[in-house]
């Protein structure tokens, strides 16, 4: 209702009704006349409206307290323009309730006092007087003590001591509409005349912490009660008054700083508090909640500091005052307490005597000149403490326990803590069905990490002690959807936590039949994930699996890895989904040896999937991708670094060193584990610092890797039974490896130099065993601290400075291999090639040398091709490829498979030719006679691999040697035509296909890379000729498909020829 309609209703024209019969009564005198005791006579017309409005005309308990305190502003407001004598002309202007307070006749303040001491409307009283600044605050109170001291009766006294008690609480509300209203008010009738602008009246905000006046509140009222002390005659008012002064005494003097008790303490007090109430039928209605707050604005008035302190009275004088009253009413005997059964004031009063007396301890020896009146008080406290023999009774658990669920249900403030209180202890003594009914409601209340924690607690002990599994199941539901509500930071504090307790989380500690149908749970969360893939929101999915971690991180994680290896592509989702989620990874300050210790559990579900699921290699390359994804750095750390939810070494110690420390069933396979470890270091740049890399057995690691290279050399043997089947393919893998880790670990050892040398002197013995080409792989390991040692036969063959380079006496290097040992270097790496073609001894001036030069090459890159990986043979192409350009290495081109040579420029083809007769011709020699019991038949294919490699670099050569313009490019004239090499590439590709047949046809099981690389020659060869149509007559078309039919005769397999026929027929 606002303000204008409220103020011409129907409960405003009752209530001038009230007044005007009042004003009749009062005649012949004006009612601004009324004197304290024609209020019997006078007065039952208004408290007759007044009932009637808070009453039959409001519709709840909200609305009657609204009404009290717009009847008590109006009135009070009538009063204080009737006292001024305002001009009506000012005042229908300014005053908004102006037109009620007109139809109101003249009233005083007995009128105003009587009507709330009748009404009990205290507590409304006290919030308005509140409105004043502090020198009418003080002017008004003395005011009602003046009116209760002259002629007092007990219903005086009461009015007096509510009043006190409700000044010495807080506020119940911050100020609402009214308040401020008649805040303007009382600004605008107690203002100087000097400041009597509307505008400054508006201003104007009451400041509780103003500066004191000549008067105070403290003493008004301390004066007071001492005045009308010989009018009580109850023991009830008695134990009022003397709790309001010593509760006043404690705040206003005791007290420096508010005291917070705790929650459970602070619960047990307004319980019994609202116990009693209801025990003596004071509360309004069922309103429990209002109960409540008020209990707790009673307990706050007694543990809060007094807002202003007092300037009239001292500590001293206040005490002889509280003793003077004692005294008075001790001879009466109203001070005598009960034995049992114990009322809330003297529950009370027994508080305060407890509070002042341990307050007063300090003061014993501060006071000399006053002693004998601290001493008195105390000894007089102590021996009404003594007569309070009552037992405090404990409010009964089921108003506790209503209590408790009301302050929950209407989140009252100022227990903060009672969540906390309420997972864990009283969940033991309330009732079990309202006390889950109570947390389902008011889940929101228990959003906290530690709450949820509290709450777990509480469901393992339930269980433990053979708690109803419906509740304990519905307990565990509520518990999940508190912690799904929670914010991703906390998610992850909780999922570490549960993680640290058990592996299994919440599900460790609980009974399979609480647990039943999260089985159900965890396959729909997972299913949803990949069915819905990239269209579902990530905070979605990330809150899905963290719902199913907290209650089992370990079928969780297994549920995770085991998705995302046999789902295709959702390994990336996956990852980036428990990257969201770094509460399920190990604890960032665990140690390696902690690790070591008890293995990350991660780590554990991916070696179970890597050893049940990994079954075919498109599994197994989502199963590395999604290792890669979680070593990705992605996770900010406490020191803001990002850190990786999968340490890299952490992966090393769960799948590296265990298949080297011993070759177990549970171990990956070695090819795995290689993939698996150049994974790992494919994380590492160049500019990263990785001194996690020593914690994971660096020296050893790089041994074991070392000896499985070495071993790499026996590649095309017979496997022995039971040993490790080594492969070209892995040769690969292991000098990437090799090479990364050995850079890593080098820049370690280069920042500690000492710390590593006793390990680097071990490494270095233990290589020496090793072919002297695995040594150089290690060599940045070391780095200067040993030279690079070659067979001494290298030396022959090469200048290298004796600094760096030192020669070794080896068995099976002997004269005449410097060669061998040469092009060995050369496959090393681009380093190694660069120093040996600058170091070669060579004289080009000497043609004998140059010719044995190239043969012995022939013979040294024969015995090291079977051997090579594909990076070792594309840098001994590149090398062949620089001696040829550099005429070192002398190849003659034959006209084998041409009866003329036509007259053509084929200088730009002469390094493609030469090297492809060189191929030719060293394959001849492979697979000769001397040579035909070298390799298995996988040896040959491989051999058949690295053929078609350099072929196909041949053919990009030589296609780059000649523009193929696009179909949409009009055909090329004859003169264009002359313009580039066409028919220079067209005899070029000839002569490829020949000699890829010829070594296709040569070597065992014709490898069909060869083929396929013949067929790539003869597309090219009809590409440049439907570029440049004139480059052959029909004539020379015709002898060249002729030709090449011949040639494609010799293939031995039928399909593949059929295959090369049916294409050369298209030419």
């Amino acid at each position: 209702m606002d303000q204008e309609s409220w103020l011409s209703c129907e409960k405003t024209a009752v209530l001038q009704g009230g007044f005007l019969l009042a004003n009749q009564l009062c005649q012949p005198a004006p009612l601004s006349a009324l004197r304290k005791e024609d209020w019997e006579r006078v007065g039952r017309p208004i408290v007759q409206a007044v009932t009637e409005i808070c009453g039959q005309l409001c519709g709840g308990n909200q609305d009657r307290l609204q009404w009290r305190k717009r009847i008590l502003c109006i009135i009070w407001s009538k009063v204080l323009g009737t006292e001024k004598g305002e001009d009506v002309d000012i005042n229908w202007k300014e005053n908004p309730l102006f037109p009620v307070q007109n139809s109101l006749p003249d009233i005083n303040h007995a009128v105003l006092f009587e009507l709330v001491k009748s009404m009990g409307f205290f507590s409304v009283y006290a919030d308005l007087l509140q409105c004043f600044q502090s020198d009418e605050q003080c002017k008004e109170l003395e005011r009602l003590v003046k009116h209760v001291t002259s002629d007092c009766t007990e219903e005086d006294v009461k009015f007096l001591l509510e009043v006190w008690w409700e000044l010495m609480k807080e506020r119940r509300e911050e100020l609402d509409s009214l308040d401020q209203l008649f805040n303007i008010q009382c600004a605008r009738w107690t203002q100087k005349p000097s400041d009597c602008s509307p505008q400054a009246s508006k201003r104007f905000k009451p400041d509780p912490e103003s500066a004191t006046s000549s008067m105070c509140t403290f003493s008004i009222l301390f004066q007071g009660l001492n005045n009308i002390k010989e009018n009580i005659t109850s023991s009830e008012l008695s134990y009022f008054g003397l709790s309001n002064c010593l509760d006043m005494l404690y705040t206003s003097f005791l007290l420096d700083h508010a005291t917070d008790l705790p929650v459970e303490v602070k619960v047990q007090n307004i319980a019994r508090s609202v116990s009693l109430k209801k025990g003596n039928g004071l509360l309004e209605g069922d309103d429990l909640t209002q109960a409540i707050r008020e209990a707790q604005r009673d307990l706050a008035a007694t543990l809060t500091p007094a807002q202003t302190k007092p300037s009239e009275m001292t500590l001293i004088q206040a005490m002889q005052t509280v003793l003077g009253i004692i005294c008075s009413w001790e001879v009466k005997g109203l001070l005598k307490m009960p034995t049992h059964d114990p009322s809330d004031l003297a529950i009370r009063l027994k508080d305060g005597l407890c509070r002042v007396l341990k307050s007063l301890e300090p003061f014993s020896e501060n006071l000399d000149e006053n002693e004998q009146a601290l001493i008195s008080l105390k000894k007089t406290l102590k021996d009404l403490l003594a007569s309070s023999s009552f037992t405090v009774p404990e409010s009964p658990s089921t108003e506790m326990e209503s209590v408790v669920m009301d302050i929950l249900d209407n989140n009252l403030k100022g227990f903060q803590d009672l969540p906390k209180l309420y997972a864990s202890k009283l969940s033991q003594t309330f009732s079990e069905a309202e006390w889950l009914s109570c947390l389902e409601r008011n889940k929101h209340a228990f959003l906290q990490k530690d709450l949820v924690m509290t709450l777990s607690s509480t469901l393992i002990a339930k269980c433990h002690c053979d708690a109803d599994v419906n509740q304990a199941k519905k307990l565990k539901d509520i518990i999940v959807d508190i912690f799904s509500q929670l914010p991703l930071p906390d998610k992850n504090a909780a999922l570490s936590k549960i993680l640290s307790l058990s592996k299994k989380g919440l599900h460790g500690f609980l009974p399979s039949s609480v647990t039943a149908g999260y089985d159900e749970e965890v396959n729909l969360a997972f299913n949803s994930i990949i069915q819905n893939g990239a269209k579902s929101s990530l905070s979605s999915a990330v809150s899905a699996v963290a719902r199913v971690a907290f209650q089992n991180p370990e079928a969780t994680l297994y549920r995770c890895c085991h998705m995302a290896v046999v789902n295709l592509g959702a390994h990336a989702l996956l990852a980036q989904i428990l990257q969201q989620l770094p509460g399920l990874r190990s604890s960032p300050g665990d140690t390696t040896e902690m690790r070591n210790k008890e293995q990350n559990l991660l780590c554990i579900c991916l070696q179970a999937t890597a050893r049940d699921k990994l079954s075919s290699p498109q599994e197994e390359d989502q199963f590395l991708q999604f290792l890669s994804a979680l070593m990705e750095p992605s996770i900010v750390g406490q020191t803001e670094e990002k850190i990786s939810f999968l340490p890299p070494e952490e992966v090393i110690h769960a799948f590296i060193l265990p298949y080297f420390s011993s070759s177990t069933s549970s171990s990956p396979s070695l090819e795995l584990c290689l993939r698996l470890l150049q994974c790992i270091l494919s994380h590492i740049s160049s500019d990263d610092a990785t001194p996690w890399i020593m914690s994971c057995s660096p020296f050893p690691l790089l041994y074991c890797l070392a000896q499985l290279l070495n071993n790499c050399s026996r590649c095309w043997e017979q496997p022995v039974e039971g040993s490790t089947v080594l492969s070209v393919e892995h040769k690969g893998l292991l000098i990437s490896i090799l090479t990364t880790l050995g850079k890593a670990v080098g820049k370690e050892v280069a920042l500690a130099p000492g710390t590593w040398s006793r390990a680097i002197s071990w490494l270095y013995g233990k290589a020496e065993e090793l072919d002297w080409t695995v040594r150089f792989h290690l060599k940045e390991v070391w780095g200067e601290h040993f030279k690079y040692e070659v067979p001494s036969s290298l030396m022959a063959v090469c200048e290298l400075s004796e600094q760096e380079w030192s020669g070794l006496v080896l068995p099976h290097y002997g004269q005449g291999t410097g060669l061998l040992a040469w092009v060995e270097c050369c496959c090393i790496s681009d380093h190694f090639q660069a120093a040996m073609l600058d170091s070669l001894s060579l004289n080009l001036l000497n043609s004998d040398e140059v010719l044995m030069f190239s043969k012995g090459l022939m013979v040294a890159v024969l015995q090291t091709l079977p051997w090579c990986t594909t990076g070792e043979w594309e840098r001994l192409l590149q090398m062949l490829c620089k001696l040829l350009h550099s005429d070192k290495l002398h190849v003659p081109y034959s006209l084998e498979y041409v009866d003329f040579l036509p007259l053509l420029d084929l200088h730009a083809f002469a390094v493609d030719l030469r090297l492809s007769v060189f191929l030719l011709r060293l394959f001849q020699l492979l697979c000769g006679s001397s040579c035909a019991d070298w390799l298995p038949p996988h040896g040959w294919a491989h051999v058949g691999r690295l053929c078609a490699a350099a072929m196909r670099g041949i053919i990009d050569s030589v296609k780059d040697k000649v523009p193929l313009p696009s179909t949409a490019t009009s055909s090329k004239s004859p003169d264009s035509s002359s313009r580039v090499l066409s028919k220079e590439v067209l005899f070029v590709l000839i002569q490829l296909f020949c000699h890829v047949v010829h070594v296709q046809v040569m070597m065992p099981g014709q490898p069909e890379p060869l083929f396929l690389c013949a067929l790539e020659i003869l597309s090219n060869y009809e590409a440049v000729l439907a570029a440049y149509p004139k480059s052959s007559t029909a004539l020379q078309g015709a002898n060249t498909r002729h030709f090449l039919t011949t040639i494609a005769d010799n293939v031995e397999c039928t399909d593949m020829r059929a295959v090369l026929h049916q294409k050369i027929a298209q030419l």
